[in-house]
């Protein structure tokens, strides 16, 4: 990694860690280059806007660690209930880039940029449908293999996994404990029990 492309990742992170804590329409400029210790011709050396960082922390940031956690797992499972529940456990309770008092990133950019951002939209939009379409696929195949009962709609099931973990992230944030993660985990299961 060059010097520059360094510093670029090094602005990308900080500013993805500010932002996950406070917002992203409440994190300034000042605050991003305070943190990084970058000058402000080095953050505009590197991104024009504010904005055009704020898609590169969803690309750059954000995305791959989704496609680790949220895509890759269930891409080659054999079992894609029993895989649903493992992930969205690992998720809740034992994943270190997601915290409870801060929810879901995804989840709280969707909420906070798609009214008003259309790029923001634009690239929120593509990770959720790869996700979507991941759970659809993965539950397709176990259909096929007769993991999953035949009369199971993928994509149905595919929307209520996908806003059920982002609910439960939102009451986590609200009580700061993950009592209400555990009563999820234990419903959850109950309703992935019923696709066989």
């Amino acid at each position: 990694m060059t010097k520059a492309s360094n510093t670029r990742h090094t602005i990308l992170e900080k500013a993805f860690d500010l932002i996950y804590k406070k917002s992203y329409q409440t994190t300034s400029i000042d605050e991003i280059i305070a943190t990084t210790k970058v000058t402000k011709g080095a953050f505009y050396y590197h991104f024009k806007t504010k904005d055009e960082m704020g898609i590169a922390i969803i690309n750059e940031i954000i995305k791959p660690t989704m496609q680790d956690t949220f895509i890759l797992p269930l891409q080659n499972t054999s079992n894609p209930i029993e895989k649903i529940y493992q992930m969205t456990k690992f998720l809740l309770l034992e994943n270190p880039f997601l915290k409870l008092e801060y929810g879901c990133p995804t989840g709280n950019l969707t909420q906070e940029m798609t009214p008003w951002n259309i790029e923001f939209s634009k690239v929120l939009k593509e990770l959720v449908i790869e996700w979507q379409t991941t759970i659809e696929i993965s539950l397709q195949k176990g259909i096929e293999s007769q993991k999953v009962n035949n009369k199971v709609n993928p994509k149905q099931v595919a929307y209520f996994i996908m806003s059920s973990y982002w609910g439960i992230r939102n009451f986590g944030k609200i009580y700061n404990n993950t009592d209400c993660y555990h009563a999820y985990l234990k419903e959850l299961k109950l309703y992935l029990n019923n696709l066989h």
